[in-house]
């Protein structure tokens, strides 16, 4: 259909989708100004003509593209423009304030926020994947789109609260715990918004006083008797390569989460190192780890075992992923100490015995635990103690290779 076509107005959709582009782009006025534009490339559009309220000028707006915007709904928008008009308002001006505004909402919502601060963030992987997993677990889905600047102290407390009543689907048990982590995640959001300038005071302050207090286990540990028993169970595990494993975590003490994911490229049998990039530590510095020469035997049936994947601990499922983040705490239960040792608790464990064997040497013993320094200690002791670690590493492996054995005379205090 051409332009002259048209006779009847307004114009049905049948004959706004039948007319044709001509050699230049043409209007139709469908009435009290909405023009109907087809182009030279057949594209149609919506456009009504009105005197801006300011100047008196004519000028044009446009309601949409066509066949999205149809008859009956462009007519409609039309109205609407008419009655800011009758009211003094452009509406060019208010479309683009509302279109100002939906962005300002967008970039003060609290998952915008946390976006913005995880930029600002040097976490390992596994951080990463847990801080952002909570929050996406139990904060996103309630609070995400709101603005954070208008989210009270109250509803947060109460939002805490309710996470900390949440049942651990696996124990049954509240996540007390879990409560206060995604408390600290958010105060830490908000100190970082209002050192930006966006807020004059973090709402989640003094918060932590109101909740429940969590008694962490994940530092559980046997007492030095009971020890012997545990290292004589370790060494019966029935499945090989976690039983070389727990027997590795044991011995070197390191973090649970730091052998797990170990690959094979960080380790040099052959001098005895091992060496955890800095992108894996908790104090983000790399960490050389001097091998005691039990440990490098165990590394070396390891491998024999595990020489198809580039980690130490493989998924038996996927060889290019790791095990699961529990294998160890599963492990310590099947043997029966699952409610007295936690993985974490050996790094205790090895630092009384040390601190008590070498109790001139606490710096070297904090050094192989691979604790930051702080103070002035952190200023002016850049030492890492290597070659004495070494040492104190290998007296430990052989002082519970004696006591597996039962060849260390242990003394009761009267």
């Amino acid at each position: 259909m051409k332009k002259a076509d048209v006779k009847k107005f307004p114009m049905k959709d049948t004959t706004l989708s039948a007319l044709e582009p001509e050699s230049k782009e043409y209007r139709i006025n469908d009435g009290e100004n909405l023009h109907f534009v087809v182009t030279a490339k057949g594209n149609k559009r919506w456009e009504l003509r009105y005197k801006k309220p300011s100047t008196g000028k004519w000028s044009w707006l446009g309601l949409g593209t066509y066949p999205e915007v149809g008859g009956k709904w462009a007519r409609q928008k039309a109205n609407e423009a008419r009655k800011l008009l009758s009211q003094g308002i452009d509406p060019v001006l208010q479309k683009a304030e509302e279109r100002q505004a939906e962005i300002e909402q967008t970039s003060c919502t609290l998952q915008q926020l946390a976006e913005d601060y995880y930029t600002t963030k040097t976490w390992t992987a596994a951080t990463k994947t847990r801080n952002i997993g909570a929050l996406n677990n139990h904060v996103f889905p309630i609070m995400g789109k709101r603005d954070y600047r208008k989210i009270t102290k109250q509803e947060w407390h109460s939002l805490f609260q309710d996470i900390q009543n949440k049942l651990n689907p696996r124990t049954g048990e509240p996540i007390i715990e879990m409560g206060q982590r995604v408390r600290a995640l958010i105060r830490e959001i908000y100190d970082y918004a209002e050192v930006m300038g966006k807020i004059e005071s973090n709402p989640i302050a003094n918060l932590h006083k109101y909740l429940k207090k969590h008694e962490s286990n994940s530092m559980k540990h046997v007492d030095e008797d009971a020890l012997p028993s545990l290292l004589r169970a370790i060494n019966l595990y029935p499945t090989t390569d976690t039983c070389i494993a727990l027997k590795l975590l044991t011995m070197l003490f390191c973090r649970p989460t730091e052998l797990r994911e170990a690959r094979w490229e960080e380790f040099d049998l052959d001098k005895g190192t091992w060496l955890i990039p800095a992108t894996r530590m908790k104090t983000k510095k790399e960490h050389k780890v001097p091998l005691p020469k039990q440990a490098i035997e165990l590394l070396k049936e390891l491998q024999q075992l595990n020489a198809h994947s580039s980690f130490l601990m493989p998924s038996r499922s996927n060889k290019n992923k790791t095990k699961s983040n529990t294998v160890f705490i599963m492990a310590l239960r099947r043997i029966g100490y699952g409610e007295i040792q936690n993985p974490h608790g050996f790094r205790h464990i090895a630092s009384t015995i040390l601190n008590n064997q070498f109790s001139d040497k606490s710096q070297v013993v904090e050094a192989c635990l691979a604790h930051s320094k702080k103070g002035v200690k952190a200023a002016y002791d850049k030492a890492t103690h290597y070659e004495e670690r070494k040492i104190m590493m290998q007296w430990y492996a052989d002082h519970l290779e004696r006591l597996a054995d039962n060849t260390v005379l242990q003394f009761k205090s009267a």
